[in-house]
């Protein structure tokens, strides 16, 4: 099953309710997430609108690029945002055998561990693409971790799609309780650039309250 649509459809969080994929609440939270980083000068502009508008956010990280930009990593950690495991290499679960994704994500555990600070504990894990075997998400969840899926797509990775729409696949979806994804990914920017500091303004007039995930 493919999960890249806008509006995750309830049947789908009902068949997988095992998984997070939004948290209810009365009281106008929603989760603010960006996936695929840390991307220098894309996770560091990221860093400096969120801090320009006082949000928190999580950061769901590939293993490869804590090693390669370690700095960036640790400003996310010292600004007080949360950060997840993504895996070390992005895999695709649905095409990777469980003993090698495990592995994978194992690596990128160690990797969080080792460059994270102020005793960071972090366990909650956001699979790439949406997609992962049952045998691969039990593992995982027995380690303690919950697996955070999504309620709200905004696409921005997608350079065919306007920026516009992109906003629009935002705006016209976030409930209370929504978790959105991101990407802090050269790829993505084009369209991050624009949907963000908008997405951000809405929020605030809209009197929803960003937190993070844990």
């Amino acid at each position: 099953m493919n999960f890249l649509w806008v509006k995750t459809n309830w049947i789908i969080k009902k068949l997988f309710s095992n998984y997070s994929w939004d948290f209810p609440n009365t009281e106008n939270k929603i989760y603010l997430t960006f996936d695929d980083g840390p991307t220098p000068e894309i996770t560091e502009w990221v860093l400096e609108v969120l801090k320009k508008h006082n949000v928190k956010a999580t950061f769901f990280c590939i293993g490869d690029n804590i090693v390669k930009h370690p700095v960036v990593f640790k400003k996310v950690i010292s600004e007080r945002h949360a950060v997840g495991n993504h895996t070390f290499n992005h895999l695709n679960g649905w095409k990777t055998t469980t003993e090698r994704y495990l592995a994978n994500f194992e690596r990128c555990k160690e990797t969080i561990h080792q460059f994270a600070i102020n005793n960071l504990h972090s366990k909650i894990f956001r699979p790439p693409y949406g997609k992962i075997k049952r045998s691969q998400a039990t593992a995982i969840q027995q380690l303690g971790y919950k697996i955070i899926m999504w309620d709200v797509l905004s696409v921005d990775f997608d350079s065919t799609l306007s920026r516009e729409k992109c906003l629009e696949n935002v705006l016209s979806n976030v409930r209370s309780g929504s978790i959105i994804v991101f990407h802090d990914s050269i790829k993505a920017f084009k369209n991050l650039e624009y949907v963000l500091p908008k997405t951000l303004v809405y929020l605030k007039e809209n009197n929803f309250v960003c937190e993070v995930i844990k």
